[in-house]
Order: structure tokens, then C-alpha cells, then sequence
């Protein structure tokens, strides 16, 4: 391994590199469960400190009752993120499979369109949209929020499985076809199981980013609550007078639950997704 040739102090180094990005990104989240187990009282009174004697699970019993539909946001969030992305990977897996294997005209200006729309945010094509969703009669519904996001991250899967599937080698299909396969019987015999690790990496990352999209997504073209997901639904323990601030954050880590558990239960395919390939033969 890579580390075994490096030097005591070259180690040091790395430990303490890795230990500084990890403490960056995971501070926010270690506020947020700090403020979480703080009384509201207490949040802009008392003196900073990483431990406090007035820790307590208070805010998340509290949670249910200032929002009772808190358990329908969460429920939202994660089915419209699965959602999006059963149907992203379903456009995603032959669009990629064919700009990897298959020659057609214009294929480097699509894929360099697929580039372009990335570039735009949602809040850009945010008028267009609704008055699609509008005239399609979608509006105040799942699909609201879940055609918009399928759209926006279906380039981005084609780009990231693409890459994967390039590194298959060809040979196997070859050797498919002389058995007399068809291209689409290969497609589902043979590729798919052989980038299992890639779709699940790319999966992942349409995951998160439509978890990402929801909140533009529902306060433009969603009023009603029982389909609001939960970055919308936060927005309820935003008061007249004052915002609970502990019970926010103590809404927003159970939201953030869900997801961890599912990444945790994927991470040894991830690892192996984003490694594979790193080594030539």
C-alpha cells in the first residue's frame, strides 16, 4: 500500500490532514446536535462550550408536537428522493450504455449539452417548469417535485455511469454476441451485473442530489402539506416571534437518519464502486 512508503512524520502528517477535513466537514452536523440537546433558554444565553450539563433529549419529544405532520416530511423526503432516482436510473442505465458503446450522430455535442444543463441551477428554469407542471395539471402533487428532479440529474448519471461503463472490456459482449445474444440480453446479462458497484455510486449520487433539490422544488410547486418533504417542513418551526432553533436542528438530524442508515448499509459497494477501475491490469 501507498502509505506502507511513507515516513513516520509523512504519516503524522496524513493523520492529521485527514483528522482537520474530517473535523470540517462534520462541524456543522456536530453543531447541530449540540444545539439540539440545548433548552431554547439556554441557546442564546449561555457561553459556548462543547459539553454543557443542561444536555437533554427535550427537543426531540418536543419536535412531534410544535410540527405533527414532522413524521409525513421525513416520509416525503426519502420517498420522493427513492423516487427520483428509480427513475433516473432507469433513463440513466441505457443512455449511458449507449453513449459508452454505440456510435450516432452527434453524440459529442450531446453529451456536451448534457455538460451545458448542469451548469444551470433549477431556480433558473423555475417559471418554465411550473407553467409545465400547470398545464400538465401536476401541481400540488409528488410529481411535482419528482419529474423536475428526474430532468436535472439524468445528464449528471449519464456522465458518471458513461465513464464507468467505458471500462468494461468490450471482449465480453463480443463473446455474447457470437453466442448469439442480443445487444439489449447483454445489456442485462452481462454489463449491468459487471458495474453493479458503478450504478450503485451513481445511484447514490442522484440520491443525494435529489434529497438536495427538494426544498426549491416543493416551495414553488407544492402548497399542500401532506406532500411537503422535510427541508420545506422545517420551515414550521419558524415562528412570528421567535424560531426553536433546538427543535429545528433536532428535526433536521432524525431527517438526516433515514439516509445514514442507507449509506452505512452501502458503504462497502461504494468503496468498491469508487475504486474499481483505479488500477490498471
Amino acid at each position: 500500500m501507498l502509505i506502507d512508503r511513507l515516513n513516520i512524520w509523512q504519516k503524522i502528517g496524513l493523520y492529521i490532514a485527514t483528522f482537520l477535513f474530517l473535523l470540517f466537514i462534520l462541524m456543522p452536523f456536530i453543531e447541530m446536535l449540540r444545539v439540539s440537546l440545548r433548552p431554547m433558554s439556554h441557546l442564546m444565553t449561555a457561553e459556548f462550550s462543547w459539553w454543557s450539563k443542561d444536555f437533554s433529549l427535550q427537543a426531540y419529544r418536543d419536535m412531534w408536537v410544535t410540527v405533527p405532520l414532522l413524521g409525513r416530511y421525513i416520509f416525503n423526503s426519502v420517498f420522493i428522493a427513492l423516487a427520483v432516482t428509480l427513475a433516473t436510473m432507469i433513463v440513466v442505465v441505457p443512455g449511458a450504455y449507449a453513449y459508452a458503446r454505440l456510435e450516432f450522430p452527434f453524440k459529442a455535442l450531446s453529451l456536451g449539452g448534457f455538460l451545458a444543463v448542469n451548469m444551470f441551477t433549477g431556480a433558473v428554469l423555475l417559471i418554465p417548469l411550473y407553467r409545465v407542471l400547470r398545464t400538465l395539471g401536476l401541481l400540488n402533487t409528488y410529481w411535482a417535485m419528482i419529474i423536475p428532479g428526474v430532468a436535472f440529474l439524468i445528464p449528471t448519471g449519464i456522465w458518471l455511469l458513461r465513464s464507468y461503463l467505458e471500462k468494461i472490456p468490450r471482449e465480453l459482449e463480443e463473446a455474447a454476441y457470437v453466442d448469439g445474444a442480443s445487444r439489449l440480453y447483454t445489456l442485462r446479462r452481462v454489463v449491468i451485473p459487471l458495474a453493479t458497484p458503478g450504478l450503485i455510486v451513481v445511484a447514490t449520487s442522484v440520491f443525494i442530489g435529489a434529497y438536495a433539490q427538494q426544498f426549491l422544488f416543493a416551495i414553488t410547486f407544492n402548497n399542500k402539506r401532506e406532500f411537503q418533504p422535510l427541508p420545506a417542513g422545517l420551515f414550521e418551526f419558524v415562528g412570528y416571534q421567535d424560531t426553536t432553533w433546538n427543535e429545528m436542528m433536532a428535526a433536521a438530524l432524525t431527517g438526516v437518519l433515514p439516509v445514514l442508515l442507507f449509506f452505512l448499509f452501502l458503504q462497502k459497494y461504494l468503496v468498491a464502486g469508487l475504486t474499481a477501475g483505479a488500477v490498471k491490469e
